[in-house]
């Protein structure tokens, strides 16, 4: 099965920008995106459903605010939308797809902000979606957690660590709460499977003529519980596929 992720950044922008042949072209079974910035009664038939897609959407009470959705070929078992805390799903930030025993979520982690200004909101989020894949996972499901976490976990991460380490998504506890995660019994699917190879990156800010340099953040992941890091066939970083600040993120597991 291929699962990809992908901070679009506004899905009205990436549709003017070719998304929907992309998704047509992607090869995806499941596509987690994320910063859809739109409402359910604002989408266009053309988003909902494509020729070879349907989907399910998870909006912000705050119009044109964050926000998620999951495309697929095959109808889940079912799907749950935010992780049952009123605090983080009124922003809209998580969706959850269930396959048999496999649950895949797409989750747009918080931005901690200049100053550290959402840091304490971000990590209870954090928190919020340990507990959840913990739960989860008593209840006999293996974990397939996709999508924009927000933080470049190690310097390799990103283009510039000395120079972001007091930067949002580069803070200490940031990167020791991504350390915990994987601790507790969490893998990333693009170490596990290229080790330390450098310049990887799924994020380039518009300035400074960023993306062409390189000059990016690895924030992007395709995590897997432990127990089934075994059936880890392919991770990549899609630098090449345009339409966003972000680009796509793909993991292909044997389920």
């Amino acid at each position: 099965m291929k699962i990809v992720t992908w901070n679009v950044n506004g899905i009205r922008a990436a549709r003017e920008k070719g998304f929907i042949d992309w998704l047509e072209s992607s090869d995806a079974d499941v596509l987690f995106i994320q910063e859809t910035k739109i409402q359910e009664n604002q989408l266009p038939d053309e988003l909902i459903k494509t020729p070879t897609y349907y989907s399910s959407w998870f909006s912000a009470q705050k119009k044109g605010y964050s926000s998620v959705a999951v495309y697929f070929r095959e109808t889940p078992d079912r799907i749950e939308k935010g992780l049952g805390v009123s605090d983080y799903d009124i922003e809209g930030r998580s969706i959850t797809a269930f396959y048999g025993k496999i649950a895949m979520i797409g989750a747009y982690f918080p931005n901690s902000q200049e100053l550290g200004a959402r840091l304490k909101y971000k990590l209870g989020f954090n928190e919020s979606m340990l507990l959840y894949c913990n739960q989860l996972q008593k209840e006999g499901y293996s974990i397939v957690l996709t999508g924009d976490f927000n933080v470049a976990h190690k310097p390799i991460d990103l283009a510039r660590p000395s120079e972001n380490e007091k930067n949002a998504g580069y803070l200490p506890e940031e990167r020791e709460w991504m350390s915990y995660f994987l601790d507790s019994g969490y893998v990333d699917s693009f170490r596990y499977l290229h080790g330390d190879i450098p310049a990887q990156y799924s994020w380039w800010t518009f300035r400074a003529n960023a993306r062409a340099r390189n000059v990016g953040w690895r924030i992007d992941y395709t995590n897997v519980s432990q127990d089934i890091s075994d059936q880890i066939k392919a991770c990549d970083i899609h630098q090449n596929v345009m339409g966003s600040d972000h680009c796509p993120v793909s993991l292909v597991i044997t389920l």
